[in-house]
């Protein structure tokens, strides 16, 4: 069975500074009982992604009494998993409400792996005043996560302000040619703001990803900054 051919990277933080997370994705119910099965031997903790609201209450109740859902970011803790304690290092922002999904990944991601973030939502160029209201609080944090579909301008308009690290999100928010996410991934990598990172479309967790990488490499003081 395929099921038994399923091997966790349960050695992965100790490697990289991040634990393994589970794409839910196209998994079926027997894949992801047998990895939180696997878990549960371990007494490990995971973080599932993209793990949908069918999937997720079709899992047994030994197991989903276990885990912390999120149906918004369809993120899911398993296992003993505590709150972040620090102050927030990591600013998470979206553009629009439309794209608080991918945000919550980022979030849920950094909090999984202890990282306290401030969510700053609905703060798009189209009402640019929304963004300037807050420029001063955005200059506060070392890494900032930006969420944006249609143009995605807004991780362009954030890095010419800030001097934090700005970890571009194109969403697949927006209609006709926005393409499903193509038109603001293109525009996020044709920033003329220099030093923008960017990740793959709906992307957040890759964004903490990239988030948590540069935390580490920092010892810890970047995590203290806030």
């Amino acid at each position: 069975m395929v099921e038994r051919d399923i091997k966790l990277d349960f050695q992965r933080r100790a490697r990289l500074g991040l634990d393994e997370a589970i794409y839910c994705g196209h998994k079926t119910l027997a894949q992801l009982t047998a990895i939180l099965e696997q878990a549960w031997e371990r007494d490990a903790s995971l973080l599932l992604t993209r793990l949908d609201a069918t999937q997720f209450a079709a899992l047994p109740e030994s197991y989903r009494v276990c885990m912390d859902y999120e149906p918004v970011s369809r993120t899911a803790f398993y296992g003993a998993v505590p709150a972040p304690v620090a102050p927030p290092t990591v600013a998470v922002v979206t553009a629009g409400t439309s794209d608080i999904a991918v945000s919550r990944e980022a979030a849920r991601t950094l909090a999984y792996h202890g990282v306290a973030c401030e969510e700053i939502n609905d703060v798009g160029v189209a009402g640019l005043w929304r963004l300037l209201e807050r420029v001063d609080e955005l200059r506060r944090f070392p890494v900032l996560i930006v969420t944006a579909g249609m143009d995605a301008a807004l991780p362009s308009v954030i890095a010419g302000l800030v001097s934090g690290l700005v970890i571009a999100v194109p969403s697949s928010v927006g209609y006709g040619v926005a393409q499903g996410g193509e038109t603001a991934l293109r525009a996020a990598l044709a920033s003329c703001a220099p030093g923008v990172v960017v990740v793959n479309i709906d992307n957040g967790y890759g964004a903490a990803c990239a988030a948590l990488r540069i935390l580490n490499s920092f010892g810890g003081d970047l995590r203290r900054a806030g």
